[in-house]
């Protein structure tokens, strides 16, 4: 058997979804997805990459501004779908188009639910330190990220974990967690489970502003933002009245005692940072117009200028 699709969602985590159902025996009927945004040097206007994808295997695509007119709701009824699967659209959902499906529309949420509903699951996940993350498949509701789950896959994080890393294998598990729950939807074989709302925590959306590192955290904090904010906004400090991007760093033990910010240590190994609890080792980091440098190239060029007892802003 298959089931009549519809599939709405707009950046790479929701194509690699997409492309799953198009592996499948299940029939694609609509793709929906944001506008085109203006993006790039140029400011063009550039298609979502789930467009791209659903444009490549000719599937007809819908990017309305809005679900809410009657109008739009109207020509979703008339695709007679079986299910509605909502992958990082970043459009919500009038209660009404919820309904509209004949078994509603699944969401798939990269994290454990309910732990980190909301915009930024991913980041949240590392920038708190957790140790184990997931997807959920998800029933959806009026609520953000509320409904019941349908199934759940874990995932324990590697120690060096970045957004980007946990957003790729987050984004294939999520993809096959879907093809499962969809054949057990078919099979009537699932159980609905009902969210612990004194579980759940909140993933607010990222901002530029929370990747200033604040040295008077724990070496261990730092790094967790560091992972999390890679590749974007990316964490940053000062360093002779310039940003200094930092793209990969470890939280070392250490016994020298020193006002957090102050340079420890300068290697080709790395460059040891005083925090309020042990060193933050810089490995990989990236001056104003320069590209990200291994920290051993950027010791070679700047060595006469890193002074150890200096203190970073």
């Amino acid at each position: 058997m298959s089931l009549k699709i519809i599939f709405a969602g707009t950046p790479e985590f929701a194509a690699i979804a997409l492309q799953a159902l198009l592996n499948s025996p299940h029939q694609l009927i609509a793709v929906y997805t944001q506008p085109d945004r203006k993006a790039g040097r140029g400011l063009h206007l550039t298609a979502s990459p789930v467009k791209e994808l659903a444009q490549h295997y000719n599937l007809p695509v819908y990017q309305p501004a809005s679900l809410k007119s009657e109008t739009e709701q109207d020509i979703l009824k008339q695709f007679n779908a079986d299910v509605m699967v909502v992958a990082a659209y970043g459009m919500l959902l009038p209660s009404a188009v919820l309904t509209i499906p004949r078994l509603g529309c699944l969401n798939i949420h990269p994290s454990l639910l309910p732990r980190w509903r909301g915009a930024a699951p991913i980041q949240r996940t590392i920038f708190a330190g957790d140790k184990m993350s997931g997807v959920t498949i998800m029933q959806m509701d009026a609520g953000l990220d509320t409904g019941p789950m349908l199934l759940q896959k874990k995932y324990q994080l590697e120690a060096a974990e970045t957004t980007q890393t946990l957003h790729d294998k987050l984004a294939a598990m999520g993809a096959d967690a879907l093809i499962e729950t969809l054949a057990l939807l078919e099979q009537n074989k699932i159980q609905p489970q009902i969210q612990d709302n004194e579980q759940t925590t909140y993933a607010n959306k990222i901002t530029k502003e929370e990747a200033l590192i604040d040295w008077t955290q724990t070496a261990e904090e730092i790094e967790w933002a560091v992972r999390a904010f890679n590749p974007w906004p990316v964490a940053y400090t000062t360093w002779k009245n310039e940003p200094l991007r930092i793209w990969q760093a470890k939280a070392l033990p250490t016994e020298k005692q020193a006002e957090p910010r102050t340079i420890l240590q300068v290697s080709k190994d790395g460059l040891d940072i005083a925090t309020a609890k042990g060193a933050l080792r810089l490995l990989q980091v990236q001056l104003p117009g320069g590209k990200a440098l291994a920290i051993a190239d950027f010791f070679n060029a700047k060595h006469a200028e890193l002074i150890v007892g200096e203190k970073l802003l």
